[in-house]
């Protein structure tokens, strides 16, 4: 689904990717993990086109490295970035409509699917959505971004300054979307829930690709533990 090669981001002088490649299968949950300032969030910018990059990105076989952000996301590719950035002066019925400007057809179908999804969301549709917490208004952003109907869901640090019980929801409900053929690349500072669901996991340091396997063989790896699992 979806290749990247040699992907490179620069912020004026400064190299915060240098030259990361990896691939993503359809219906998996891939992680990446890593300290802070390893480049995770570099590299979901780079794929979306949003800050300057180098390499190759390809969606479905097409080349999208040069495209403009709102045509990837028109293409089926969506971010849900760190600090949700919901729209705090609309409602919740509201900012789901801000997420379908590219599926006005499907409004009514998918925003009854995400209330489905989230209860909570449909108990406060009309509220302001900045008068909410912190979790239901990771529930809202994440929600806003299905509303698009994408094919590759990424998300950045979604369960940053939440309590443990809304993780595990969120986390759950991550995995019900992969159930239900959505594929997700999760960037998250919780490498243990991160790599609890995820089916293979890269490990990112100094902006360098240093470790790729199964979740499952990452979790277990002694260095891996003692780095980023307080193992």
């Amino acid at each position: 689904m979806l290749q990247v090669e040699n992907l490179e981001v620069q912020y004026g002088l400064i190299n915060g990717l240098k030259g990361v490649s990896f691939h993503i299968e359809e219906h998996e949950i891939i992680t990446l993990i890593g300290s802070n300032g390893a480049g995770k969030t570099s590299t979901l910018n780079g794929i979306v086109n949003s800050v300057k990059t180098k390499g190759k990105v390809k969606f479905f076989g097409a080349d999208i490295s040069n495209i403009p952000t709102h045509k990837i996301i028109q293409r089926g590719l969506v971010l849900v970035p760190e600090g949700r950035r919901v729209f705090t002066n609309l409602s919740v019925d509201e900012n789901l409509r801000m997420g379908a400007y590219n599926n006005d057809e499907n409004f009514v179908v998918m925003k009854e699917k995400m209330y489905a999804l989230f209860p909570r969301l449909k108990e406060r549709h009309k509220q302001m959505a900045g008068t909410m917490s912190g979790g239901e208004q990771q529930m809202l952003a994440i929600a806003r971004a299905l509303m698009s109907e994408p094919k590759l869901l990424m998300l950045d640090e979604p369960s940053l300054g939440l309590a443990p019980k809304i993780v595990g929801e969120l986390f759950e409900i991550l995995t019900s979307l992969r159930e239900n053929g959505i594929t997700i690349l999760l960037v998250e500072q919780n490498a243990f829930a991160a790599l609890k669901i995820a089916n293979r996991a890269y490990v990112l340091e100094h902006g360098k690709i240093t470790m790729n396997d199964t979740a499952e063989n990452i979790l277990n790896d002694p260095d891996i533990k003692k780095r980023y699992l307080g193992g």
